[in-house]
This record gives structure tokens, C-alpha cells and sequence, in this order.
């Protein structure tokens, strides 16, 4: 479970109710037809841009990316490709081993290709290149739909308010209508800031993670394809290290001496 996203997730409610506990009295923001109108505004307005099953799963999307996703770890993952790397090269048959010490299911699927030998180099890289291209681009497109989203729930909170508004007008020629002016406008902007509120603390926050971690997993994902034309050309690990290095900032980089101790240590 990612608990950063989830303490964030709790840090935004907090924040949310807080500004409502010190705005007034709480029964002053529900309401049913506020909460109708943006509700189902946004998912009627969804369901009609994307399909509904579509909409349906996104929120798969959120909670495997959002809620059970993590920041990636490159070091990790250099390391990995270190070993596999040595151990192809030497031909110890040690690299289904350390595939199980894996999660990443592109690696696993790239060296499963390596090891099946039935392409060559170039076939091989095209595949993998591909692949990684297809999975940002559909990891794109979840991004999307929800940055989409995230624009109707102000709408229909406007529209909330709007009609309000009108039955508050409409009153406004009876007997004491005037008075009716306060109470109705406070109840009337409660579906403005249901929409606001949607928005800004749920779909666009979501949107941008999505956004954050596709662009993670494509480094990711081009850091193995790389590490897969150098393991195919049996480069020397020093070599292989510093060239998936290059992937990474000068703080973020592995030390392939450090990768060199751990293995010996494994091997003692």
C-alpha cells in the first residue's frame, strides 16, 4: 500500500473539514440537492465522454496506481539488471533466481524474451520498445480522463447554484421574500463548493499522480529495455552500471562497487 498517498488523501479531508467546522454551523453544507446535482452531474458527464465501463474502471486505476502503487526505486532496479547482466554473461543459470526477487513484471517479461532466444537484437529491442511506448500511452490516457472529470464538478456545482438562484428570484416579489435572500444564496453556493471542493481535493490531485507515475514507470520501463540491449551484447557490468546511470541525477546514481560487495557477500 502506498500510506504517503493515504496520509495525503486524510491530510486533504482534514483540511476539508476543518474549513467547514470553523466556516458555521455543519448542517449549513449538506445538502441533498447540492450533492445530487454534482454527483451526478459528474457521472452522467463522464459516463457520456468515456463510456461508463470506462468510468467504472477508473477507479481500478485509482486504487492499483494511487493507493497500492509506488515511487519507483531505479537503484533497485540497476542492480538488478546488474546481476542479471553477470549472470547471463557467465552463464551461471542463476538468472531465474534473481527474476523471483523481482516484482517488475516488464523485466520479467523482457529477460523472458532474452532467454527464450527467439528473436534477434533488433527484433527483440522493437518489441520491448513498443511495449513501453503502448503502456505510457495508455497510462496517458487515464490521465486524461480524469483531468477531464475534474472539470465538470464546478460546472455542476455552478449549475446548482444557478438554479437556486432562480427559485430564490421567484420568490423575491412575495411577502417577505427579502428575507429569504440570506439563507437561500448560503444554501444555493453549497453546490459551488461541492464542485470546487471535488475537484481540486479528488479528480485533479488524482489526475497529476497518474500523471507522475506514468512518466516514472516510462523511465523505468527504457532504463530495461537498455539494460537488455547491453545484457544482449554481454557488456561488462562497470560498463552497464555507469550507462543506466546516465538515466539518473548525479544524487540518485548507483555505486557498482557497492553492487560488487553485496554479491559477494550473497556468494559467502
Amino acid at each position: 500500500m502506498n500510506f504517503l498517498s493515504i496520509i495525503a488523501f486524510i491530510l486533504a479531508g482534514g483540511v476539508l473539514a476543518f474549513g467547514v467546522a470553523t466556516a458555521g454551523p455543519a448542517d449549513l453544507f449538506l445538502s441533498q440537492h447540492a450533492a445530487l446535482i454534482v454527483l451526478g452531474g459528474t457521472v452522467a458527464a463522464g459516463a457520456i465522454s468515456f463510456q461508463f465501463d470506462r468510468i467504472l474502471m477508473l477507479f481500478r486505476v485509482f486504487f492499483r496506481r494511487v493507493i497500492q502503487g509506488r515511487k519507483q526505486d531505479y537503484v533497485k532496479l540497476i542492480a538488478s539488471l546488474i546481476r542479471i547482466s553477470e549472470a547471463n554473461r557467465l552463464n551461471s543459470g542463476k538468472t531465474e533466481e534473481l527474476l523471483k526477487e523481482t516484482n517488475d513484471h516488464f523485466l520479467t517479461e523482457a529477460v523472458g524474451l532474452l532467454s527464450e532466444d527467439l528473436f534477434d537484437e533488433a527484433t527483440l529491442l522493437r518489441i520491448l520498445r513498443t511495449r513501453a511506448q503502448t503502456i505510457f500511452q495508455r497510462q496517458t490516457e487515464d490521465v486524461i480522463k480524469f483531468r477531464a472529470i475534474g472539470k465538470f464538478p464546478p460546472a455542476f456545482g455552478l449549475m446548482g447554484t444557478t438554479l437556486s438562484m432562480i427559485t430564490l428570484l421567484s420568490k423575491l416579489g412575495q411577502t417577505g421574500g427579502q428575507k429569504l435572500i440570506g439563507p437561500a444564496m448560503a444554501v444555493g453556493l453549497v453546490a459551488t463548493f461541492y464542485g470546487i471542493a471535488l475537484a481540486n481535493l479528488i479528480f485533479i490531485p488524482i489526475a497529476e499522480n497518474l500523471g507522475d507515475s506514468s512518466k516514472e514507470n516510462r523511465i523505468k520501463n527504457l532504463i530495461i529495455v537498455e539494460g537488455i540491449r547491453l545484457i544482449i551484447k554481454k557488456t561488462n557490468p562497470v560498463v552497464l552500471a555507469e550507462e543506466l546511470n546516465s538515466f539518473l541525477l548525479t544524487a540518485e546514481r548507483i555505486s557498482w562497487k557497492e553492487v560488487s560487495q553485496d554479491e559477494s557477500k550473497r556468494a559467502a
